[in-house]
């Protein structure tokens, strides 16, 4: 990718650079034109953890699910929520 006349800064941190590009337009310093996709798989996600409050019940039957799969509730939940937000997302295309 083609680097434009203005230079990019040396950032200390995250949090540095976040700020940095929340305030300014990337294509002051990149030629997005010449980008190229790339696939990043060993990349993990950033991750927030959240109090979720559900029915008992509803908990014992994720439960006893994932029991059958032999695996986390918890990843099947995210399974679940996941499948579903695409669906939602894929509805309101068409």
């Amino acid at each position: 990718m083609k680097v434009m006349n203005k230079k990019l800064p040396r950032f200390k941190n995250e949090d540095e650079e976040r700020t940095y590009w929340a305030e300014h337009d990337s294509t002051e310093v990149m030629d997005w034109k010449e980008a190229k996709k790339i696939l990043l798989p060993k990349l993990k996600p950033s991750v927030k953890t959240i109090s979720l409050r559900l029915p008992e019940s509803m908990l014992e039957e994720l439960k006893l699910l994932a029991n059958k799969r032999d695996v986390p509730y918890q990843s099947l939940l995210k399974i679940f929520l996941s499948e579903r937000i695409e669906k939602e997302l894929n509805l309101h295309k068409a």
